[in-house]
Order: C-alpha cells, then structure tokens, then sequence
C-alpha cells in the first residue's frame, strides 16, 4: 500500500498552497525549547527550591503530595504570575536563545522548521497555524524566504483577507512571548476570542491540514475549532510518535484524518520537503534550472546524508548531457563536414548542452570535502570521458569532440579545487580511468586524455586557430575557448577576472606537471612532451605559480600539499625534480 507520507508529498504537491500546517509543541523539542509540561516540572523544581525542599527524582510526585492535586501547566504558571505581562517575563527565559543557546544551536530554528520554510518559499505552504510562543517559525520563514504576515493578537485577525490569497502568514493562537497578551491559563486556552475562532474556522474549512507536535490534550478552544468546522475541502494528515490521546482520536475521527507514524518532526518534515520536491522535479517538462540545480548541489554536497541525492542529480544531469550530446544535432558523419565554421558551430552547442553541468561543476569543486564527493563527480567525469565505441564512418575530429564535455567538467571541477586548495580531489580527477575507445577497452588517464591542450585534441586546435586569431600556439587554441566558455561560470566563485585566469594558468600546469610523475614512466604520458596550456604565453602567471610551488617545497619539504597531494611526486625531491625537467621543457620554446 502506498504510505501516508507519500499521499501527503502527492497532495502537497499537485495542491500548491492548499495545504495549512498545525504545530504543536513538540515541533520545537529538537531546539532544546522546552515542552508544557517540560516547563511545568521546571517551575516546580524552582518552587521547591524556594521551600528549601528536594522534589527529586519525582517534581510532580511531590506537588501532588504537597499541594494535593496533579500539577497543572496553566494553573501553576498562573499561581506563579498573576498577570499576562509577569507570565511573559517568566517565560521569556524559556524561549529567547542567550549566547550560548546559540552556539549551541538551541533555541534556533530546527530542521522541521527549515523544511517547513523551505515548502513556503517554493509556495507549496502558505499558512502555519501554531501553538507555541516562540519565533523559530518566522525566524526559519525569513532565513529561506522573506518575513511572512504573522497574526498572533485578535486586533489582527479582525479582518484578515482570505489567507488563501495570502503568500505566507503564521497565526499564533496562543500569542506570542514578547505580547503580554499571551494564552496560556486553562481559562485562557478554553475559550478564544471571536477573532481568533472565526479565522481559524475559514482555515479549517478551506484548507487541508498537516498536524504535528500537538497533543490536542490541553488546547480546548483550538479543539473545538477543529470539530465546529463541519465540511472540509482537502484531507488532514496527522503526524504523531506515539499513539494519538482521547481528544486526539476524536479529531482524527472527525476530519477523517490519516494517521502518519514518526520518528520526530525534524525526520518527518524532512521527508515531506524532499518528497514533493522529488515529485515536482518529475513532474516538470523543463529540466532543472541552473540556479535550481547549483542550489541543490549545495545543500546535498553540505551534510553528508544526502550523497544519495547529490549522486541521483548528478547522474540525472550527466545523462542529459549524454542524451543531448548523442541526438541529431550531433551526428558524427555526413553534414555539416568539419569546417572551421561547423566546428565552432558544434562547440557552441556543446558549450550549450553543458551549461548546467558547469555551473555545479564550478560549486561541487569547492565543496569537495570527502571522499562520497571525489567518487561521484569522479564517475561523472569516467562517463562522459568513455563514450561508447562507434563502429562505421565517422569525422574524426567530431569523433574527437565526444570527450569535450569531460574536459569541461575537468576543468570546471579542477579550477574550484585549486582554488580551494582542493589538490587531492584534482590528483582524484586526474587519475580517473577513461575508455581510450580503440576497440580494445585500454584506458588512459583523465589527466592525459582531457587537457586542452594535448595531442588528443591536436585537430581540433588547429582547425580552431583560423578563427581565434592569435599568436599563440596552434596547440593552445582549444584552452583559450575553454577558457571564455567557463567564465560566466567561474563567475559564482571567482569575481574578478585575474584570479579566475591565474587559476586556469595554475590547473594546466599541475596537469603538465602531472607527466613527470616518477609512476608515468612506463605509463602512456611522455615525460618530454607534456601538455602545453595558456602559461605558455602568460609569462607572468606561469613564474608567480611555479614560484610559488617552489617556495613551498622548500619551506615545507614533504609536507607541502603539493607532495601530498601526489600529482607529480611522492616526496618533495620527486617533486623538484619533475619541476626542473619542466622548466627545462619550456626554456626549448
């Protein structure tokens, strides 16, 4: 069968901003705000210390021996505090994080109120009923969104406009704790304002309903809102960790609500933004939009619990990639024939294709931290560098270009490494296997296969030279396109032009470098013929990098991150001497 969970992501989804959300307490439990009843057996313990008494381990065990009743949430707080502004005072250090709550995240907004922010920044929620004093609800609103309309008195409830028409507001039934104003004695919570009732009436009348966190035990006003509204146009679904009480099951019955068991509200709203967010991006008829997509990145590449979505995305927009790369406007034999004119034309269209892989490519190379991040944008890079070996005729310089959107993603991911000081992710990406599609499945490393401006893509940079018009080398025509196609996207982690080209200067280096690595002696690099790249001709970035990695090896000898990383040595003297014989190699040009 399918779950109620499931239903509700469905209902959410195909009903934007119909649903309304009912929080109870127990919403805020994970922000260390304390409970009711939590509260109740706290003012007890300072009752008792007042008495010189010791109420352990039991508080309510002795009021109720003390004072021959059980103890009561609202009728203690109001023994305690004769006014509503003295019970605010009281309450304010339950509820207001002090410096150290902070650091400690408590009293902050938990996952279930970032969930639920999330939901209304994307319009999927646009009402949240609650019974709590607290503000983490704004608070997590305004951190996703922008501040909501928040109706916590009858003066404004008097006269709302239909919240159906409303983008988000918060109505605080039992007020808020800097309003002296607040409901919280049995007298209080048993009867509302007519204000309040007829609001939360049209609520209940026009809206579904999303319940969690609340008990329904001691909220009678709010209870009974719920059972005069007769007719409901959408479902309820009622979110609980235990088993529902009377007045609780009574509710159920009455709205004929589903009944959704849960972990804790942190896990289930979690659950519930992830799901619709799933179901709306299946839904859609235009992929994922590019700020959508690095947004996502992001969030999935910043807590280590949702490799499983970071890895599912980025196999999505690769397969896209692939797919558009593989279609009609890419054949590989008839027209348009290789032309200076056709080749620009086809690499436009790949620069095109690749627009949104790129941009996540230029976020997920500053966010790799981990091991889970290497392995999944290194699989990407393994399949698009791997097309699938093609049998008939075929150009060879379009042949050559299948691999085009792998040394975009190299250089993409590569650039923010650097940049981040990331240096194992790019030995990482480096070494990654690609297909050599000979017909006999060798493989040859990403770091020979994918530069620019390698003999691998030698057609390619001469047939591009004509249209570039410069100076340079034949063999650094295919770097300088890389290097005006990436920009706009090196945009996000690079705002000013020289460091994005330094960079750049600095990833084609450790790419040359990389062939005087002691292993790639009997490997397929040749150390005396490297990759060239734009430091060829920007003399003065090649000696800032190279200086640069010098200073290091001497100062911090094996240790230097530029032998730990393993790019082009193991030790610092390996490393050394494959930037000697590098140096030496240019010094020939």
């Amino acid at each position: 069968m399918i779950e109620p969970i499931q239903s509700l992501a469905f209902s959410i989804q195909a009903n934007r901003g119909v649903y309304a959300v009912l929080l109870g307490s127990g919403v805020s439990k994970a922000a260390n705000i304390l409970t009711g009843w939590e509260i109740t057996l706290s003012l007890i313990r300072k009752l008792a210390g007042l008495r010189s008494e010791d109420c352990e381990p039991d508080p309510a065990s002795w009021y109720q021996h003390k004072f021959g009743k059980e103890p009561d949430y609202s009728e203690i707080l109001a023994q305690l505090a004769k006014t509503p502004t003295e019970r605010q005072q009281l309450l304010r250090g339950y509820l207001e994080p002090n410096d150290q709550d902070r650091e400690e995240g408590d009293k902050t907004p938990t996952a279930a109120h970032r969930a639920i922010a999330n939901l209304v920044a994307q319009r999927f929620i646009r009402v949240i009923i609650t019974t709590n004093f607290d503000r983490l609800m704004e608070t997590a609103i305004t951190d996703a969104w922008k501040p909501p309309v928040v109706l916590s008195t009858p003066d404004q409830m008097k006269g709302t406009p239909p919240l159906i028409h409303t983008q988000c507001c918060v109505v605080k039934v039992h007020g808020d704790y800097l309003d002296s104003r607040i409901r919280n004695t049995s007298a209080e919570l048993s009867k509302y304002p007519f204000e309040v009732v007829q609001l939360l009436e049209s609520i209940f009348d026009e809206f579904g309903l999303v319940v969690c966190g609340w008990s329904a035990e001691w909220d009678g006003a709010l209870a009974d809102a719920i059972f005069r509204t007769r007719s409901h146009r959408f479902s309820t679904y009622w979110a609980s960790r235990s088993t529902p009480g009377d007045v609780a099951t009574r509710l159920i019955r009455h709205r004929n609500a589903h009944v959704i068991p849960i972990q804790d509200a942190n896990t289930f709203f979690q659950e519930v933004q992830e799901s619709v967010e799933s179901i709306e991006a299946f839904s859609k008829h235009h992929p994922l939009s590019i700020e959508a997509a690095v947004a996502r990145v992001k969030r999935y590449m910043s807590e280590s619990r949702f490799k499983i979505q970071l890895s599912d995305l980025l196999d999505e927009t690769v397969d896209e990639v692939v797919k558009v790369t593989s279609g009609k406007d890419f054949p590989l034999y008839g027209t348009p024939e290789p032309s200076t004119e056709s080749l620009i034309a086809r690499l436009r269209l790949y620069d095109a294709a690749c627009e949104k892989l790129v941009a996540m490519a230029m976020v997920g190379g500053s966010w790799a931290t981990e091991d889970d991040h290497y392995l999944v944008w290194q699989r990407a890079l393994e399949h698009l560098g791997s097309p699938v070996f093609r049998t008939g005729r075929q150009y060879v310089l379009w042949e050559k270009l299948r691999r085009y959107p792998a040394t975009l993603l190299l250089y993409a991911l590569g650039i923010a490494a650097i940049e981040r000081g990331r240096l194992h992710f790019l030995k990482r990406l480096l070494c990654a296997n690609l297909s050599a599609d000979d017909g006999h499945n060798t493989e040859r490393a990403a770091g020979w296969m994918l530069p620019a401006s390698g003999e691998y893509y030698s057609d390619v940079s001469r047939a591009l030279i004509t249209e570039l018009r410069t100076s340079e080398p034949t063999s650094l025509s295919l770097s300088r396109w890389i290097l005006d196609a990436l920009q706009p996207h090196a945009i996000r982690i690079f705002p000013e032009g020289r460091r994005y080209r330094l960079n750049f200067d600095k990833l084609e280096i450790m790419m040359a470098l990389s062939a005087y690595h002691p292993e790639n002696s009997t490997a397929s690099v040749i150390a005396n013929s490297p990759n060239f790249g734009l430091f060829y001709s920007r003399h003065s970035n090649r000696d800032q990098i190279i200086s640069e990695i010098e200073r290091s090896l001497s100062a911090l000898r094996d240790e230097s991150p530029y032998v730990t990383c393993d790019v082009f040595g193991k030790t610092a003297g390996d490393c050394k001497k494959a930037l000697e014989s590098f140096k030496q190699f240019l010094s020939k040009y």
